[in-house]
């Protein structure tokens, strides 16, 4: 075959996106002849979808020289950018710092080609000061950016403008803006006018942003476009892994843990074979349902794969150690991630800090978490709801208003069974029968408890089963019910001869509240007297005993 037909057949496949034809006949064309500027950034796009990332970057640099020789100014500058783009996104900071240099000096040398460079610069500066902690300068960079992109028509830099946007408002709170900005940027790539490394990266930004932002039935929506997106493209490795990793969250968040575990394997391979991106969301993925299992040491393991890639693997190996009953553990682990966590990823957090700190007993540290995330601007979104009154309802038990606690449980679990969460449901079943029972209601706690567990079982969720099977136990005959932990600190006050007036201050409580502790108390106890609260305890050691000259015994 000749090279001009070589060429043709290239380019032809490339347009169709057969990107493994497209690079077969593009290289056997470049075996006789060098290959022009163009054909070269195609074999380069061609490469890098196929995996073989060193390859694609190295034909990347020879269409940047080769754009350099013809006197093409932006067609280099445009190289140069993407590669800075790709060097940055895969962690290599100085490499992507001198390829972004060179981008705005080559661009420098002509007006059109200054104007031609300038928007995907701005997205390459935008994203800059996005990772380094400042939403507020990226979301103004973002939208010069894609003024600048706009005025050329430039529907790459556009989109991935729209897209940077859009992260940056839902950051700053603006969850409505920034989700509309992000279904914008997905209209223009699904009709196809974005190219094809811009598409993937929309793609997966915006399944892995709409998680971030609790919005699942949109990250459903996407996950499935991208999955018909890979498909139509059998021969692509770049984006495959990412996709799979999505699905494999999906999965297990709806309860199909099995199914889970499969994609996130899939996952795996595909960024052994070239997809690095996809790499800690298949590992992460997999630790999940190990967690969720049981399976201990396997999830220890996946945690660490994880976290290889770079990113820390929270909140799973925090809730992981909690469920290992390393609560100080835990809780330094979650703490160091929140500290350190942009406010997106925060917000995910906060649901984990407020399940472990109600483990180590700080109620108060629970309470500033759930009021937290209350106030986080996480938007509407249902599954943020549910999560927010979930955890408000596991936080309102301890702090001995069972009452609406229930109401929050059940609130929390009706969202949870309209977004086919099962797992997520049935936990609120186990905070719905906890509640139950404090009010003394003790057969509608038992019909929670036996739900919950059925779905336990069939989700082959081993620890929960555990739980449930803890708390079925009955109560034995004139045994006193436990109390809360913020009911033992009124009861140890109590008995340190406070009034309630000065409970209540100590504790930054009204006194109605006050009040509606202890009467929860005397109820629980089977007691009417402050004195009887004080002896309890005493003989349950809630406050330390004294010697008879007040001293500590």
């Amino acid at each position: 075959m000749t090279r001009s037909a070589l060429l043709d057949r290239g380019r032809a496949a490339f347009h169709e996106h057969r990107w493994g034809a497209a690079f077969e006949a593009l290289t056997e064309a470049g075996d006789d002849d060098a290959l022009e500027a163009a054909d070269l950034e195609r074999l380069s796009t061609a490469t890098l979808l196929l995996g073989r990332e060193d390859a694609g970057i190295d034909l990347a640099t020879q269409a940047h020289e080769a754009y350099l020789g013809i006197e093409d100014a932006a067609g280099a500058a445009r190289c140069a950018t993407w590669i800075g783009l790709y060097l940055g996104g895969r962690g290599d900071d100085a490499l992507a710092d001198g390829w972004l240099s060179r981008a705005q000096r080559v661009a420098a040398r002509s007006d059109a080609a200054t104007a031609t460079a300038t928007g995907l610069l701005l997205v390459a500066a935008a994203l800059d000061q996005l990772y380094s902690g400042d939403p507020e300068a990226a979301e103004r960079t973002f939208a010069d950016a894609f003024a600048a992109a706009e005025r050329v028509h430039d529907r790459d830099a556009m989109t991935l403008a729209q897209l940077g946007q859009g992260q940056a408002l839902l950051m700053l709170g603006s969850a409505g803006a920034g989700l509309a900005l992000l279904d914008e940027a997905m209209v223009s790539v699904t009709a196809g006018e974005v190219s094809p490394v811009a598409s993937g990266i929309v793609y997966c930004s915006v399944i892995g942003t709409c998680h971030l932002a609790f919005d699942v039935r949109r990250a459903q929506q996407w996950t499935i476009a991208l999955d018909h997106w890979c498909g139509e493209r059998p021969d692509m490795v770049m984006f495959t892994g990412q996709c799979q990793a999505h699905r494999a969250a999906l999965y297990c968040l709806h309860g199909a843990w099995t199914d889970a575990m499969a994609a996130a394997r899939v996952a795996q391979e595909r960024a052994r074979i070239g997809d690095w991106s996809g790499s800690f969301g298949a590992w992460y993925q997999e630790g999940e349902v190990h967690r969720l299992r049981g399976e201990f040491d396997a999830a220890e393991q996946a945690f660490h794969q994880a976290g290889e890639s770079g990113y820390p693997p929270q909140p799973g190996l925090a809730l992981l150690r909690l469920a290992e009953r390393r609560v100080p553990s835990a809780r330094s682990l979650i703490h160091e991630a929140v500290e350190h966590a942009d406010p997106s990823t925060r917000r995910q957090l906060l649901v984990a800090v407020v399940e472990i700190e109600l483990a180590a007993g700080d109620l108060a540290a629970a309470r500033r978490a759930v009021d937290e995330l209350a106030a986080s601007g996480a938007g509407e979104a249902p599954m943020m709801q549910a999560l927010a009154a979930e955890c408000e309802a596991a936080v309102r038990l301890e702090e001995g208003d069972a009452a609406d606690a229930l109401a929050r449980a059940r609130a929390a679990w009706r969202t949870w069974q309209e977004l086919d969460m099962p797992y997520e449901a049935a936990r609120c079943r186990v905070l719905a029968a906890r509640a139950r029972r404090a009010l003394g209601d003790d057969d509608a706690a038992s019909m929670d408890l036996e739900a919950a567990r059925a779905v336990f079982v069939e989700l082959g969720a081993v620890p929960d089963v555990l739980k449930v099977d803890e708390l079925a136990q009955p109560v034995p005959a004139g045994a006193a019910m436990p109390l809360t932990t913020r009911e033992v600190e009124v009861v140890r006050l109590v008995a340190e001869g406070k009034t309630n007036r000065a409970i209540a201050g100590e504790l930054y409580l009204s006194e109605r509240t006050v009040d509606r502790h202890l009467s929860n108390v005397f109820a629980k106890l089977g007691i009417s007297s402050r004195a009887a609260a004080t002896a309890y305890a005493y003989e349950h050691a809630l406050i330390p005993a004294r010697g008879s000259h007040g001293e500590m015994a």
